[in-house]
């Protein structure tokens, strides 16, 4: 019984653990989350990897492999040169890659081994995986298909790699193509995001949110980027730059230079979606699905026709309006994209990539569900509210999915505190803020005084399996919210609330297999109110991590102007 530990962290970011025991994934959860720090920026997963043992309940002394998502890289390796080469302008960058380029993978090396002695971990092997064959292997190996299958990986940067081409076929994942930074479509899409006014690694998603508001054939970003005769080209005297060409603002440097600021004016901030940004935002879009489409065909066009299938992972992966495009190919008949497809996923997709060249007798079952991490009793949540310091006033109740339906038709938000803790950045039903779709203003409500972030910014709907394809118009599965779809035109006026202004919708759709409960909600709700859908985000406050613990879920809801909240069988009031 080989027993595999996946951590991330290792490029300062998104730490996470993932454990698989005989090819089952049995445990995978987000750093942030124990700690209440959003990202767990230059943390290692310390908390997490305890979760994993824990819930598998192995001694450390048990875990055979220990590997994370980061590896050597020749010094006669085309990713170390192209990058001194491209970086030509900030030399201590280039020589620092060429002379000594495994420099951040001893470092993390050498945090690893500080991680396993921490916790006894003292008879496993330490087997690193190069960062985009991890993101390779979390979505081909989790996809469950079975035939030759087109592998797409796209993110800001790995070891050196910022896009994977290949497939994998009996097992097996074959690389076609890489590009190396500063190629990279993540980084300029997360230079942008600066621009805009977010954080890289944090607004991407916020920018693709912005989009639908403006008009993408108002500014054309063909002088940032291009793609002729298979090769990626960033132009990096605007964007993906380093060193003196940073823009600087109070001592912060940028990834756009003052050449793109006297282009396009000034960086833009605060919370408003004004013009030209709202355009800027939608031309980003636009030039980012155009190049990402063309790569996709020019390099796996011919595997994709041949089966069908298709998988991603990487930040870009989660980019839900270029999951859309790809989906609407008339070649492809299913894309997987692995639902924590950011840095976090890499965990899990080192786990998966050591488990196939280790325990290739072990297959690696299908990923059907994210509710990987904690959960915790009734009687757990009951003790949180006797400890917490607001002394809330709670009931214990019967049916948890009948009394929330009931608190959802009356036109309440609901925090919804049930069952195990999704992996990923996407609420799943089991830590979530709910409302009724068809309750007019309940979003501005939930965005001006639970969430406290951007009026803009749109929710997500869950809906029941049976009626999905009667809402979006299709039986492709989409049970992570990773892509968006068109929301038939009968279903637009009875959701509005799930609507986002380009009439799409990014969709769960809700099995009874992977989460009983939440589907009984459903069922309740429809019964109520007619509509198999409700509004989903996740249980958190901005610049806050999801809600892991009872007491978390405590602290935001006294926190916030919600009135109502389920953990298991506990209704919290105020």
């Amino acid at each position: 019984m080989m027993k595999i530990l996946g951590i991330s962290g290792v490029l300062g970011h998104d730490a996470s653990a993932a454990l698989i025991v005989d090819g089952k994934v049995v445990a995978a959860a987000e750093e942030e989350r124990f700690v209440r720090d959003k990202h767990a920026k230059n943390l290692f997963p310390t908390e997490s990897v305890k979760f994993c043992l824990e819930e598998a309940n192995l001694a450390a002394s048990e875990i055979d492999i220990v590997t994370f998502p980061y590896a050597k890289i020749p010094l006669f390796s085309k990713a170390r040169w192209h990058y001194a080469r491209r970086y030509w302008y900030a030399p201590d960058r280039a020589l620092d890659a060429i002379f000594n380029g495994n420099r951040r993978y001893r470092r993390n090396l050498r945090k690893a081994k500080q991680l396993m002695d921490s916790l006894g971990i003292n008879n496993a092997k330490i087997l690193p995986v190069e960062h985009h064959l991890s993101h390779a292997s979390s979505a081909y190996h989790l996809s469950g298909f079975k035939e030759k299958t087109a592998i797409v990986g796209i993110d800001g940067k790995g070891e050196y790699a910022t896009t994977f081409f290949g497939y994998g076929e009996n097992g097996q994942i074959h690389k076609i193509k890489e590009f190396y930074d500063p190629e990279s479509l993540g980084g300029l899409y997360g230079a942008i995001t600066e621009f805009l006014g977010f954080d890289m690694l944090d607004g991407e998603f916020k920018v693709m949110g912005m989009a639908p508001y403006g008009n993408p054939n108002l500014y054309d970003f063909s002088n940032l980027v291009s793609f002729k005769n298979g090769e990626l080209k960033i132009n990096t005297s605007l964007v993906n730059v380093i060193g003196f060409r940073r823009y600087k603002e109070n001592g912060k440097g940028y990834y756009f230079s003052p050449k793109f600021v006297q282009l396009y004016g000034p960086k833009r901030n605060g919370d408003s979606i004004d013009e030209p940004y709202i355009h800027y935002a939608a031309a980003i879009q636009k030039k980012l699905e155009e190049v990402a489409l063309q790569m996709i065909d020019y390099y796996l066009g011919d595997i994709i026709r041949e089966t069908g299938k298709i998988c991603m992972a990487g930040g870009v992966a989660l980019n839900v309006k270029l999951n859309q495009k790809i989906i609407s190919l008339p070649y492809v008949k299913e894309l997987f994209v692995q639902p924590a497809s950011g840095d976090s996923g890499t965990s899990l997709g080192a786990a998966t990539f050591i488990s196939s060249i280790h325990d290739p007798e072990s297959k690696i079952s299908k990923m059907d569900h994210v509710y990987l991490g904690p959960s915790y009793s009734s009687s757990e949540c009951e003790d949180a509210c006797r400890k917490h310091s607001a002394k809330p006033k709670y009931t214990k109740i019967k049916d948890q999915a009948k009394v929330g339906a009931e608190i959802l038709a009356a036109g309440n938000p609901l925090a919804w505190f049930q069952g195990k803790m999704e992996f990923g950045p996407r609420a799943l039903g089991c830590r979530s803020i709910l409302g009724d779709p068809t309750t007019p203003k309940i979003s501005d409500k939930i965005n001006e005084q639970i969430k406290y972030r951007e009026r803009w910014r749109p929710f997500c709907p869950s809906v029941l399996d049976a009626d999905a394809e009667s809402i979006i118009g299709s039986k492709h599965p989409s049970p992570f919210m990773t892509f968006t779809f068109n929301v038939q035109p009968q279903w637009i006026s009875k959701i509005p609330e799930v609507v986002h202004e380009d009439k799409t919708i990014r969709v769960q759709v809700v099995s009874k297999e992977t989460n009983k409960v939440y589907y009984q909600l459903l069922e309740n709700f429809k019964e109520l109110k007619g509509v198999p859908v409700v509004l989903n985000t996740s249980l958190n406050r901005r610049g806050e991590p999801m809600v892991c613990s009872p007491e978390d879920a405590l602290n935001m809801f006294y926190g916030c102007d919600l009135e109502y909240m389920l953990m298991e069988n506990i209704l919290v009031t105020k």
